[in-house]
């Protein structure tokens, strides 16, 4: 995972099969450089709750989300990214981490997001609708919660996350 200014050494470096490129409205197209990875842009503001004249983050973009990564198999590169790093892309991060594990793993996930990325502050929308899409009764949105908030920063960095 990581902000927009890592994605292009990443997908020259990773050789992702899958992108998700999570960005505002407003934000220029993500033009990746040439690969075969798959790519999904999904446009909405990072905001946990409703706002007049801003597009909160919905069921449809998280299943969207959900649906790109299932395209392609278990153990390949997922490349998720948003603008600064830090709240959109970590949450997508921890949502597909949690799809493609077990029920009951949604607090080891998040204690493994926060070692690799102590300033993550997952976006709470998108962990919300992502555990109720996934049918985990809260247990997402509850692991999210133990970590807290994370430490002050203007950006995020590039993480990998182990699930």
């Amino acid at each position: 995972m990581c902000p927009l200014h890592d994605v292009t050494a990443l997908v020259r470096l990773r050789r992702p099969e899958c992108v998700v490129s999570l960005m505002s409205p407003t934000a220029a197209p993500v033009v990746l450089p040439p690969s075969n990875a798959r790519h999904l842009e999904l446009r909405f503001n990072d905001i946990g709750e409703p706002r007049p004249g801003l597009t909160e983050p919905d069921k449809s973009h998280v299943a969207a989300m959900l649906a790109h990564a299932k395209s392609v198999d278990l153990e390949d590169t997922v490349l998720v990214h948003c603008w600064a790093g830090v709240s959109r892309s970590p949450a997508g991060a921890f949502i597909l981490a949690c799809a493609r594990s077990e029920r009951g793993m949604e607090p080891i996930i998040a204690r493994r997001l926060r070692q690799a990325a102590p300033y993550a502050t997952p976006n709470p929308r998108m962990i919300a609708l992502a555990d109720a899409l996934l049918d985990r009764g809260g247990a997402m949105i509850e692991a999210i919660a133990a970590i807290g908030r994370g430490s002050e920063t203007a950006w995020g960095s590039a993480f990998e996350l182990e699930y």
